[in-house]
């Protein structure tokens, strides 16, 4: 055998290793859920139970880790990583992991390699529970089986789970938390998803991106003054989750969509609009969301059933037509005709006065503005008199501190009463805060813009024509067939002013005959501004 050592650097193969093993341990104890570690005494009889053990066995514990909720699904916990950076890295050498059982180590497929790479570093998996001898090939395979069983296990789960799911879904139940603007609650012990304060944010959000075409850049802006705020990303999934037009869609649906039992925030009919859909009509023909042809479509309202008139061509005919669907309301009209009396409505907002007039237009507007916000600004001046007595106060405070005439006690409370009066003070100055940056400049864009708008809105394309219309009628306009009529509830007050100042300055008959319309309600506006009529209205 001597003489054979000179031949070693001709053997084959390497030499096996065999690590000694000692009494070095650690133990790993865990629970599924937050409410098991809140609740169960699962954690506490899983240590005791490996403390026991590791006594019997003469076992020197160097750490413990879980001690929390972690689940065993998968291996990316944060105990559980630390507990194997632990024992691989330690210079105290770990031969055992000690667990209550060997689904609380892992149940998934990865344990079996996880194990085989332990051993290879000399550590074994220790079930207290489950007494087995993994130095043999027998023990091994035994370990091997209850981690599969483990997997099978958590299969078996999670496809009743999977199942009770999909079955919630299709009776129109979201099972989980519902998205952002949305509370779960629960009313006689039945649980219902309603609209909460976000979510009447989000519904302001659909109408300014479907009536206004806002940018989502704009809608984030006005939602962030408002409280709400957004990321670009998080604007675009609120406007594509048909969760919020009352369908839920979920990849455990197939591909299907179902009908939702949680309260609808917005109609399908906006959310289609603010989606841009292409709609499939019920005979199979197809209508353009966006045809130039029928620009009233979805702003004219039916004064019948208030439902929106939409847009159809007669093929044979070439013509368009707006028509209520509301089976015996029979409100429909030529598409040109209507057309024509929204443009002749809109000469009535359309400047066509000389230079001369529209300078004394704005001078007229600037008077009107003043006057409308002065007891605003006289409310904001008293606020801020307010403030610079409340930052005087809080001043002489802090050099009563300073000069010990009063104690700290007493100044951490009136200081922290005035802090609070002060940001009660900064929060009324900026909500009735009505300042124009430069008044100027926003009325020239204003009038600018209104001795353009039937041209640009004869000359404009849908999306052109639709903003202008919701721009004047935020409400839009109803149409009645039987009278040939036209009404409406709302006008921006801007450009209704400006065709009153128009029809005054012109000494033109004033209001609107297309909408049965007089401008009566608008003499208090002019009152004392230098240019108040003798009579108003028709």
């Amino acid at each position: 055998m001597a003489e054979n050592l000179l031949f070693n650097s001709f053997a084959k193969g390497s030499q096996q290793l065999t690590r000694t093993k000692g009494s070095n341990c650690v133990i790993y104890t865990r629970v599924s859920s937050k409410e098991q570690a809140d609740k169960n005494l699962s954690l506490e009889t899983q240590k005791k139970a490996c403390n026991q053990y590791a006594e019997r066995q003469g076992f020197n514990i160097l750490a413990d880790f879980g001690g929390t909720y972690e689940s065993a699904q998968n291996d990316e916990r944060k105990e559980f990583t630390a507990m194997l950076s632990y024992v691989k890295k330690s210079r105290a050498k770990v031969s055992h992991i000690l667990v209550y059982s060997l689904e609380r180590f892992s149940r998934n497929d990865n344990s079996i390699w996880l194990s085989n790479q332990l051993r290879k570093l000399g550590i074994e998996i220790v079930s207290v529970t489950q007494p087995i001898d993994t130095s043999n090939p027998s023990g091994q395979m035994q370990q091997k089986m209850l981690f599969l069983f483990g997997e099978f296990d958590n299969q078996l789960r999670k496809q009743k789970c999977m199942a009770g799911m999909k079955e919630m879904l299709l009776r129109g139940n979201w099972p989980t938390n519902p998205p952002m603007g949305y509370d779960s609650i629960r009313i006689n012990g039945e649980r219902r998803i309603v609209v909460n304060e976000k979510g009447k944010l989000l519904k302001m959000a659909f109408h300014w991106k479907a009536d206004e075409g806002l940018s989502n850049e704009s809608i984030r802006f006005r939602l962030r003054q408002k409280g709400l705020k957004l990321h670009k990303q998080r604007i675009s999934e609120v406007f594509k989750n048909p969760f919020y037009c009352g369908l839920l869609t979920h990849n455990m649906l197939e591909g299907q969509v179902v009908d939702g039992n949680q309260e609808k925030l917005v109609s399908r009919d906006l959310f289609l609009r603010v989606n841009g859909i292409i709609e499939q009509h019920v005979q199979g023909y197809k209508v353009l969301e966006e045809n130039d042809a029928i620009p009233l479509k979805r702003f004219l309202h039916c004064h019948t059933c208030g439902k929106l008139l939409r847009g159809y061509i007669v093929k044979k005919k070439n013509i368009h037509y707006y028509k209520c669907c509301t089976a015996g309301c029979c409100n429909n009209r030529s598409a040109s005709v209507l057309n024509e009396r929204f443009a002749s409505i809109l000469n009535y907002f359309n400047l066509n006065i000389s230079a001369d007039v529209i300078s004394l237009l704005k001078t007229q507007m600037i008077a009107t503005f003043n006057q409308l916000t002065k007891d605003q600004q006289d409310s904001s001046k008293q606020l801020q008199m307010r403030l610079v007595e409340l930052n005087l106060k809080i001043g002489r405070l802090e050099e009563r501190f300073i000069e010990e005439e009063i104690n700290a006690e007493l100044y951490h409370r009136y200081n922290s009463k005035y802090i609070e009066e002060k940001k009660e003070l900064e929060r009324e100055l900026y909500q009735g805060s009505n300042e124009v940056s430069n008044l100027d400049k926003c009325i020239d864009l204003t009038v600018n813009f209104a001795s353009r708008m039937r041209l640009k809105w004869l000359s404009g394309d849908y999306a052109v024509r639709q903003q202008i219309q919701f721009l004047l009628f935020p409400e839009g306009i109803n149409y009645d067939r039987k009278t040939d009529g036209c009404r409406t509830t709302r006008i921006n007050n801007v450009f209704l002013y400006l065709a009153y100042l128009q029809q005054i300055m012109t000494k033109k008959k004033r209001g609107i005959p297309e909408l049965n319309l007089n401008y009566a309600s608008l003499s208090s506006w002019v009152a004392g501004a230098g240019l108040e009529p003798t009579t108003f209205g028709l």
